[in-house]
């Protein structure tokens, strides 16, 4: 019998649904967001998977990556030129190798980019350790790791109810502060225990469900895939502050709230329109709890009506396999194109030094020592978050170093990552609108921060 909304919750529990609902979503939770302590660092199980794919295949992931970039970039050509038949009978493989001009561009350079890096051919401005060799050596086997089990096991969080059991739940919350739906919220917590491209792949396929309209999806995306507690001790660590986490990560919670708060209601983010990426308006009425229901009961039995509609288990594995495969297949080579071109340009000219001088007014209004030097660091983030914390190393001062890592952190849109796998999504965001908006999280983040290091130091 199909279950309703209307289903009595103290009958939820005798029900198949019930539990169809229940395991794999309890699952989901564990993987993706149980905070757990391993080889000293707090993350999350499909981190761990991660980390130990990594360690299996070696030496032979970086070769893999290249393999899969190169080809990537040989087969989106030829698809344009040859057109095959077989697209037509599977979408899934026609959106995957036949996207649009500039995204065919976009794979070519990140395929020249990765042959020129792994042999080191051409000028070494392409494949320095700085550039080519930072995105290749050390980003892509991360990201790789993570796109495979994340894609695979991403249904377990989707396709079972728990969304829909969050949404209700943390409505509530969500919608006053951020103007955003309840089930949001588990993408921050994605984010924050785990990895920001965890957050950001959710994001996106929700999106592509018609769970989140395209100015939910663009909030989101710019604004909850919060980078991780692991990587923020990395970067402190990276300016010799290890001692001060507490209250470093403290600072970071504090500026990216009052960001989050903000964004969503001034330009870009404001005009991003509220629809769905059919075109479909939402429904006004969504949210809005029955008579009779507490909030608990209702997500309860929305979460169980959720759970009605799978079909089976390999269906819904056949979904994470293909999830992973557009994330590996499809992001890498934007992650590796985007990446190594706004290195290059950090490194090899004054791009970001010059932008960043506007910045020295404020730094002195705010009381920063060393202003000069700081304002360096100001923009350069665009291109990597790890960059201003390097560049931070020769800097005295403690709290400078202080306010700047916890800067690039709450800055959130870099190229070499962040950037490139938000532009490498269906998330409505391009280009100018992640540099706007990287600037107003800039703006915005930066007193905050100050503030509080003039307190804490």
């Amino acid at each position: 019998m199909m279950n309703t909304p209307e289903t009595t919750n103290t009958s939820l529990w005798k029900q198949k649904n019930f539990w169809i609902f229940l395991l794999p979503s309890a699952a989901g939770v564990f993987l993706f967001m149980a905070p757990i302590r391993f080889a000293g660092d707090i993350t999350i199980p499909v981190a761990i998977l991660a980390n130990a794919l990594k360690a299996v295949m070696g030496d032979l992931l970086v070769p893999l990556v290249t393999a899969i970039i190169a080809i990537m970039a040989v087969a989106t050509v030829a698809t344009k030129l040859i057109k095959p038949a077989f697209l037509e009978r599977s979408p899934f493989l026609d959106r995957l190798l036949n996207p649009s001009p500039l995204w065919v561009a976009i794979r070519l350079i990140g395929g020249l980019a990765i042959i020129s890096t792994f042999f080191e051919l051409g000028p070494e401005a392409i494949w320095s350790g700085d550039t080519g060799g930072l995105v290749l050596y050390e980003l892509l086997p991360t990201l790789f790791a993570v796109f495979f089990f994340a894609g695979l096991l991403l249904p377990l969080l989707l396709n079972f109810g728990l969304l829909e059991l969050f949404g209700t739940l943390l409505s509530k919350v969500m919608r006053p502060l951020f103007n955003l739906p309840g089930r949001s919220a588990i993408d921050c917590t994605a984010s924050w225990l785990g990895d920001g491209s965890v957050g950001i792949l959710l994001t996106s396929k929700q999106y592509e469900s018609s769970f989140y309209t395209q100015r939910e999806a663009a909030v989101v995306g710019t604004t909850f895939s919060a980078v991780s507690i692991t990587f923020s001790l990395v970067v402190l660590a990276q300016v010799n502050l290890e001692h001060l986490f507490l209250p470093f990560y403290g600072t970071i919670c504090v500026a990216g709230l009052v960001a989050a708060v903000i964004m969503p209601r001034i330009p870009p983010l404001r005009w991003k329109k509220d629809i769905y990426i059919d075109g479909a308006e939402p429904d006004q009425d969504a949210e809005v709890i029955p008579q009779g229901k507490t909030v608990f009961s209702w997500g309860l039995a929305l979460a169980v009506k959720k759970a009605d509609t799978v079909v089976s288990l390999r269906r819904e594995a056949s979904e994470g396999a293909k999830n992973a495969v557009d994330m590996v297949f499809g992001v890498l080579p934007v992650v590796m194109a985007l990446g190594t071109v706004a290195l290059i340009i950090a490194e090899t000219t004054s791009l970001f030094t010059i932008l960043g001088m506007p910045f020295i007014p404020l730094l002195n209004l705010l009381a920063v020592p060393e202003a000069a030097a700081a304002s360096e660091t100001m923009v350069v983030g665009f291109a990597d978050m790890f960059i201003p914390a390097i560049l931070a190393m020769s800097i005295e001062s403690e709290m400078t170093r202080f306010i700047i890592a916890a800067l690039s952190v709450t800055q959130l849109i870099y190229l070499s990552e962040v950037g490139a796998l938000l532009l490498g999504s269906r998330i409505p965001v391009n280009a100018v609108d992640l540099f706007v908006i990287f600037l107003l999280r800039t703006v915005i983040t930066l007193p905050v921060i100050a503030g509080l290091a003039h307190l804490i130091f």
